[in-house]
């Protein structure tokens, strides 16, 4: 079985988009769990909530990896990460028996891409994001850093990188609105 998520309900066939490798594809994993996080964007989010006004395609926000066992490793990177872009949000995760013309291999465990067009066999509505990833981690599916657990090593990266990526989104000012709203000290310190 393959699984998308999306906010958007009633989609029989899910049709390819362009998202972060710049062409059009169908995003898919193997494992449910690894889904749950593309129900609520925290870029979309934050602006949407603080009144910035954005018509053009949302950056993402992925504040995931995976450790060596496959599973997937949430990161809070500021206080109450999780709360903030999940709680009350709903959604919907679908599913596919088959990928007809897969895309290129990514290396994100469990991915599949589709060229092509994907007939959706079945949809399950997910009414809270957030709790859906707390059962998940309470079945040991996912597992999840708390910001008050980083260490001073990985929160010294995480600086580093939101200015890095700052200063690289000239191009996307609701990307520069969302970090310096949640990293004010790290882009005006």
């Amino acid at each position: 079985m393959f699984y998308h998520a999306s906010p958007t309900g009633g989609i029989t066939c899910l049709e390819p988009r362009i998202s972060n490798h710049g062409i059009p594809l169908v995003y898919f994993s193997r494992k449910r769990e690894n889904v749950l996080v593309y129900l609520s964007n925290a870029v979309e989010r934050y602006c949407r909530e603080t009144g910035f006004a954005w018509e053009g395609r949302w950056s993402k926000w992925g504040p995931y990896g995976f450790g060596k066992d496959g599973r997937m490793r949430l990161e809070e990177y500021w206080p109450d990460a999780l709360i903030g872009t999940y709680r009350g949000v709903s959604g919907y995760i679908y599913s596919a028996f088959a990928v007809p013309d897969p895309g290129p291999a990514l290396e994100i465990p469990d991915a599949v891409t589709s060229r092509a067009p994907v007939k959706v066999r079945g949809a399950e509505f997910i009414p809270d994001a957030y709790q859906e990833i707390l059962r998940a981690e309470k079945l040991g599916l996912i597992t999840i850093l708390r910001y008050d657990e980083m260490s001073a090593k990985t929160r010294e990266w995480l600086a580093r990188t939101v200015r890095a990526e700052y200063e690289s989104a000239a191009d996307h000012p609701e990307y520069r609105h969302f970090l310096s709203g949640r990293f004010p000290s790290v882009i005006k310190g």
